[in-house]
């Protein structure tokens, strides 16, 4: 079988492209993809450390270490639950909520661009079949 048969061979490389172009992006303001992604996903009032990474399919072990990174470089704060001392909610500093924004823009930007080269049967196409091929990686055990 030839990799462009394949169905993870054309996903991995668009998400190869679409990565980079975020990290060059991001990288004009000192970001990453990943601390992108994380200031996209904590909520204005606070995000427990422990929700963040399944709600990004990120692996416990690299989030700890980039929000550790991300807190040193100011950009979030920990604060401990007042009800429960074992949990610990991620806050948004000022710079922070500024990333955010820049973010934010930046991944509206790349969308736009994209969908707007492409029709809506497409693009409900497309969103079909990821959210089938998604279901079924969630649902199923494959091997």
């Amino acid at each position: 079988m030839k990799p462009e048969e394949t169905i993870d061979f054309p996903i991995r490389r668009v998400w190869s492209r679409i990565s980079r172009i975020y990290n060059n992006e991001a990288a004009k303001y000192g970001g990453s993809m990943a601390v992108g992604q994380i200031l996209l996903n904590i909520g204005p009032d606070g995000t427990p450390s422990t929700k963040l990474g399944p709600k990004m399919g990120m692996e416990s072990r690299s989030l700890v270490r980039t929000l550790q990174t991300m807190e040193g470089e100011g950009l979030v704060k920990r604060v401990p639950c007042k009800l429960d001392k074992r949990v610990v909610h991620i806050h948004l500093t000022a710079k922070g909520k500024q990333l955010r924004d820049v973010s934010r823009d930046t991944v509206i930007r790349f969308n736009q661009a994209v969908q707007s080269r492409f029709t809506s049967a497409q693009l409900n196409n497309f969103r079909q079949v990821m959210n089938e091929l998604d279901r079924i990686l969630e649902q199923e055990q494959l091997f």
